[in-house]
């Protein structure tokens, strides 16, 4: 008897199948003539045939290129590799200033990193914004490997299929993924069916389909320590016997699905290759036919005269064609002029260029290259603008793609004992955190902060030039300094901490006060010694010597 748990996951595969089937359409026409390659939707992963080299609709490499540095720039504006690019704070008002639990805190958040980019994190994280890019959506698996902490796998949008619960939130994966019977079997072994085990051994490279259902556990037993204890179902179902392999559970959601944009009503997200799609089009085709014309223009057709005993025209350098002039010495083959007006084709196509490069973030980094002499102020101020344009996206890739992941990291490397003994006065208040980003999108989204400090003081300055640095007393210039520093995204261990500018203006004032000593021993000396002689004078006069006072 089948399985009723595979056949309701298979059911409901079909259903998030049909789904998505207009986004598929969309999807192969980008794959087509944006970065070909053996992916199709629209056909059976039967049919595919790896390796085929797919760019017969693709005439210009535009767009392309311009999805490779789309890529690069939200990873180095998200999640760059060489800065703490998040923090963890409690929630608790009253522990933000307390030491321990800041220490505690700060820990956590090294090991977070320390785990995250000894595994394979970096690269994994780049191919999910590359399909951010491309279709709108993106998904990751976040793993535990025994013995080495994390581990990160990003879904093809081929294999990934998901669903949302009724805050808007994906809370339901399916994977649907082909894998070879060497590998199905170093995963489950003897759990696999007959067919699968027997094709191991003799056809090991032999591909099976298989499916990976994550979804909300219906009956959580708090009780339990095993997988009927946690949040999150898993079932991993065998297509060709429709038999559940294996089943187990998470504690915390380990696809995180992030989506570029996202239309009301709709789950899948929207891309700005989406956008663009027409562009790339009309691109492509404006390609071909300026190309077509090019040709035309070097190499043209011969118009001949009708009744002439020219034979085939030889066109190779240096031949000679017998009867290509008359008598008279006319020109009896002349080329047809066609091609003439190639610039216009090509004035055209950089203008499609332009908005392909437009809406895939190119232009935003233009501005050292465009004007590499600018001052602050307006660096500031473009730094702002870039953080208006794209801060919805990386608010919606924090806020959705990362916060999962965190959750998830946390969850593994506290159950694998990774992280350090979480105070005493935290965990009374429950344990709880929240995720502060500090990544340079984040700072290019506060720019205005810094937009508005370096106006301020400009517009200060003439007041300051008349009445002195009066001017100036209203502002704490310390806490002015490290706010453009964390701005501008100077490293902090180039920064003094807090602890340590306590302990060098503690030295600095008591460095202040010997040198006011100092500086006043020798008017006390002067005025010690005139006292004595005055009263040495006075206890002569009256032969009474002043109380304290020993003549000199």
């Amino acid at each position: 008897m089948a399985d009723s748990r595979a056949h309701d996951c298979l059911n409901q595969h079909g259903r998030l199948i049909t789904q998505r089937q207009e986004f598929e359409r969309v999807w192969q026409d980008i794959e087509d003539r944006i970065n070909p390659t053996d992916v199709q939707f629209t056909e059976k992963s039967s049919q595919r045939n790896k390796g085929v080299q797919r760019t017969e609709k693709v005439f210009d490499a535009t767009p392309g290129l311009a999805l490779d540095r789309f890529k690069a720039a939200i990873h180095s504006l998200v999640t760059p590799r060489n800065q703490t690019w998040h923090k963890l704070k409690t929630v608790d008002e009253d522990l933000a200033e307390d030491s321990e639990v800041t220490r505690y805190l700060e820990e956590v958040t090294r090991r977070l990193f320390a785990a995250r980019y000894a595994a394979n994190f970096d690269t994994e994280v780049q191919g999910c914004y590359y399909t951010s890019g491309k279709f709108g959506s993106m998904g990751m698996f976040v793993g535990e490997r025994p013995g080495q902490s994390l581990y990160y796998r990003a879904v093809p949008m081929k294999q990934l299929y998901f669903a949302e619960n009724e805050f808007g939130v994906v809370d339901m994966v399916h994977r649907d993924w082909m894998w070879t019977a060497r590998a199905a079997y170093q995963k489950w072994g003897d759990k696999l069916p007959a067919v699968i085990r027997n094709a191991a051994k003799k056809f090991p490279d032999q591909e099976f389909r298989f499916l990976h259902v994550v979804k909300p556990s219906n009956e959580v037993d708090v009780n339990r320590r095993d997988y009927r204890g946690m949040q999150f179902a898993s079932l991993y179902i065998c297509f060709e016997t429709r038999d559940v392999i294996d089943v187990g559970g998470f504690r915390s959601f380990p696809y995180p699905v992030g989506r570029y944009d996202l239309n009301p009503g709709e789950v899948y997200g929207r891309s700005p290759c989406m956008t663009i799609l027409p562009d790339v089009k009309m691109l492509n085709e404006m390609n071909r036919t300026t190309i077509q014309a090019a040709q035309l223009g070097l190499l043209p057709p011969m118009l001949a005269h009708r009744d002439g005993i020219l034979d085939a025209m030889r066109l190779t350098p240096g031949a000679i064609n017998y009867g290509g002039v008359d008598d008279n010495g006319r020109q009896m083959v002349v080329p047809m002029k066609l091609g003439e007006n190639v610039q216009i084709g090509l004035e055209m196509m950089d203008q499609k260029r332009a908005v392909i490069n437009d809406a895939l973030l190119s232009t935003l980094f233009q501005i050292l290259v465009d004007k590499p002499n600018i001052t602050a102020t307006e660096a500031m101020l473009r730094a702002q603008e870039k953080g208006q344009l794209i801060g919805p996206t990386g608010a919606r890739i924090e806020s959705e793609f990362l916060s999962t992941m965190l959750t998830r990291e946390i969850d593994i490397m506290a159950a694998a004992g990774q992280l350090p003994e979480m105070p005493e006065k935290l965990r009374e208040r429950g344990g709880l955190y929240e995720v502060e980003y500090d990544s340079p999108l984040s700072r290019a989204r506060e720019a205005e902060g810094g937009v508005a400090i370096l106006r301020t003081f400009e517009q200060l300055a003439p007041i300051a030039s008349v009445a002195g640095p009066v001017a100036y007393k209203r502002f704490n210039i310390d806490a002015v300094s490290k706010e453009l520093a964390r701005l501008n995204g100077m490293p902090a261990k180039l920064m003094f901490s807090d602890e340590e500018m306590e302990e060098i203006d503690a030295d600095a004032a008591q460095q202040a006060q010997v040198a006011q000593i100092l500086e006043a021993a020798p008017v006390a000396a002067s005025a010690a010694k005139d006292i004595a002689q005055a009263s040495a004078i006075a206890g002569s006069d009256t032969g009474e010597m002043l109380p304290g006072v020993v003549p000199q």
